[in-house]
């Protein structure tokens, strides 16, 4: 029986992606070579990379001037890349939780002074997105984290900046529509919303590579490298890439981003109102910037002993991966594009069993 799987990453899969590259494992379209074989120099793989390509294109609606890379090493290795690149006088960040926070680390190699946090959300523990702030117009570029995983926190609103626009999009990306044009560069690790762990994509503007500072970078973390070499100067993850395309193709199939968008607010209008209406649940972030994709709560106080008999409650129930990251604890459902709605009712079902029971 398929469980119900709200893992922070890996990700659950569609039933298509997780059918068709598993066929592709044994064998890559009648080939006689499995995805994992076959050479990426091959017209074979290169139409897999560039089918996949196509489709982010088109369900993200990329305007001209944007290329789009698959690479290796995460988002983490990004937040290396980029300073790495851009900085020279001044990176903006914006801290909302601990994945910025490690991009901000990533930057402040190249000397604190060169790093500014313009607003930050630490004093609460990161439970909300900040506000009113102000860009400087002399930074590189500004620097934000979309969707927190760990925190619970979403920022859906496409901001206007006076400089180079940076977006990690990690768990969050293909599930709503995105005014790319208004970015010059998104990036974030697959595992969270597109396919399996291993690879990395990136949305960038050409028009940004002309901004790359004047210093030695190793050729694998030159952004002009890659797009040169259509993300193939040395081998790619062949078999995550075909992944990633067979994600997309599936959205696509289903209505492409404007349908993620709409499933992704039913399923957390069902669990975030089932929370706000129980006497045993409750949310930790404010309300107005609670996440989508990582719905996070705890039990209130006269409860909290049952938080671990609650998750073997659920596992008996085939619902697994819902225990908070250890710096929140309680519980986060992770409801990426795959989540179904039956997953997520299966999930309050047995939050108002176990309430009925233990309140």
């Amino acid at each position: 029986m398929r469980k119900h799987i709200f893992n922070a990453g890996p990700c659950k899969l569609s039933d298509a992606t997780l059918e068709n590259t598993s066929k592709a494992v044994l064998d890559l379209n009648g080939i006689g070579q499995s995805i994992m074989e076959v050479s990426h120099r091959s017209k074979d793989f290169q139409a897999v990379i560039d089918d996949a390509v196509d489709l982010f294109k088109e369900l993200l609606k990329i305007p001209e001037g944007y290329s789009v890379l698959f690479l290796g090493g995460g988002a983490s290795t990004q937040f290396a890349m980029i300073p790495y690149n851009f900085l020279n006088k001044k990176g903006v960040y914006l801290d909302t939780g601990t994945w910025s926070t490690k991009a901000i680390k990533e930057a402040q190699i190249w000397g604190d002074e060169k790093v500014e946090v313009i607003a930050s959300s630490k004093d609460k523990n990161f439970m909300y997105i900040p506000k009113g702030y102000t860009v400087p117009a002399d930074a590189d570029y500004f620097h934000i984290t979309t969707n927190n995983t760990i925190k619970g926190t979403e920022i859906r609103e496409d901001y206007t900046s006076p400089v180079p626009f940076l977006a990690d999009m990690s768990s969050d990306i293909m599930s709503r529509p995105v005014d790319v044009a208004k970015y010059d560069m998104i990036y974030g690790g697959c595992q969270k919303n597109l396919g399996p762990a291993g690879v990395t994509f990136v949305i960038i503007k050409d028009e940004l590579l002309n901004k790359v500072v004047d210093r030695p970078i190793p050729t694998m973390l030159k952004y002009k490298t890659q797009v040169d070499k259509g993300s193939m100067f040395n081998t790619p993850p062949c078999i995550n890439i075909f992944a990633v395309r067979e994600t997309l193709k599936w959205v696509k199939s289903l209505g492409g981003v404007e349908e993620m968008d709409k499933r992704a607010q039913q399923k957390a209008d069902l669990l975030y109102g089932a929370m706000d209406n129980s006497k045993m649940f409750k949310g930790t972030v404010a309300k107005e910037d609670r996440s989508r994709m990582n719905i996070c709560f705890v039990m209130n106080d006269e409860y909290k002993e049952k938080e671990t008999e609650f998750i073997s409650f659920a596992a008996q129930k085939n619902i697994i991966g819902i225990k908070g990251h250890r710096s929140v604890g309680g519980f986060r459902a992770s409801c990426y594009n795959a989540v179904t709605l039956e997953d997520v009712q299966a999930l309050v079902d047995a939050m108002n069993e176990f309430e009925k029971l233990n309140a």
